[in-house]
């Protein structure tokens, strides 16, 4: 073999061993331990950790009327961070009060007690199993995110989400629990035929009730399970109030208040909810817009 052909031979080699190397999971040497939270990527079919040097959190102290389902988490929470008995964690209801922010809450108040936080995206779970492996090992207490989580009938990402929930025969991993939002109460689709019991139904399935059990099975493997409801409307006010303040505005007088309040109640209206998220976006549209008025003036 000439020397031409050699290392054109070896560069193919190469160039094959670069391609085969963005197929291998990551490992923890490629992990940057440093970070308080991470996001599981997949490039290329290659699935890493993503350490995130400045992730989006949230001060417990700006979320307003979820009081219970706040302290339940705070407490699962720290027991789960101190090597104590500790749930999974499911957060369901309606959009927008305050589910996502409690867990970037957690990790805000958490982090130099050592917790993590690793996000994964629904189309990722399969690798649910692959992930908790990487991290078994570690010295730190890992939450596993899952934000607004639900599957349609042909997803196959909650098998692997039951896995890692009930443990397999690897073993559980006791420094990681699973904590997901969704505005699904069952996470998976229900339907008029799933109570039809043991007759048969339209797409000929013999047992349908099996299909029900395994559902509502999903949702029933975390030991946790808080609902959110929609704010009440001083709830929502208070919120907005409290938004305002932080964002440095204050009415001058009763009637700037008044003018206040009817413009935050006329945008739940324009937003069909009253929510903490209606009222972060309705308070910085009011502060922006006044504020700007006491620059230019």
């Amino acid at each position: 073999m000439n020397t031409t052909l050699l290392d054109q031979t070896l560069q193919k080699l190469s160039n094959a061993l670069d391609r085969a190397q963005l197929l291998l999971p990551s490992t923890a040497q490629d992990v940057d331990w440093s970070c308080h939270a991470y996001l599981w990527q997949v490039r290329h079919g290659r699935g890493y950790l993503e350490g995130l040097q400045e992730p989006r959190l949230q001060n417990l102290d700006e979320l307003k009327s979820i009081d219970r389902q706040k302290n339940a988490v705070l407490q699962n929470t720290l027991q789960f961070i101190h090597r104590l008995p500790a749930n999974h964690v499911l957060l369901t209801g309606a959009r927008g009060t305050g589910k996502s922010s409690l867990v970037r809450a957690c990790l805000a108040a958490y982090a130099p007690q050592g917790l993590r936080v690793i996000e994964v995206e629904k189309d990722h779970l399969h690798d649910l199993p692959l992930i908790v492996d990487l991290i078994r090992h570690r010295p730190e207490r890992f939450i596993v995110f899952c934000d607004d989580l639900s599957f349609e009938t042909q997803d196959t990402g909650y098998k692997s989400l039951k896995t890692v929930l009930d443990g397999s025969f690897n073993g559980y991993a006791d420094n990681v629990l699973v904590y997901a939002t969704s505005n699904r109460r069952h996470l998976l689709p229900e339907y008029d035929t799933d109570n039809l019991g043991y007759t048969h139904t339209t797409d000929n399935e013999l047992h349908p009730s099996e299909t029900v059990e395994e559902k509502i099975a999903l949702s029933e493997r975390f030991g946790l399970w808080l609902s959110f409801y929609p704010f009440k409307q001083d709830d929502y006010l208070d919120i907005v109030a409290d938004a305002l303040q932080r964002l440095g505005w204050a009415a001058s007088n009763n009637e700037e208040a008044l003018a206040m309040r009817t413009e935050a109640l006329q945008f739940t209206l324009e937003r069909g909810s009253r929510s903490a998220r209606v009222a972060q976006h309705f308070a910085r549209q009011w502060a922006g817009q006044h504020l700007f008025k006491q620059v230019q003036a």
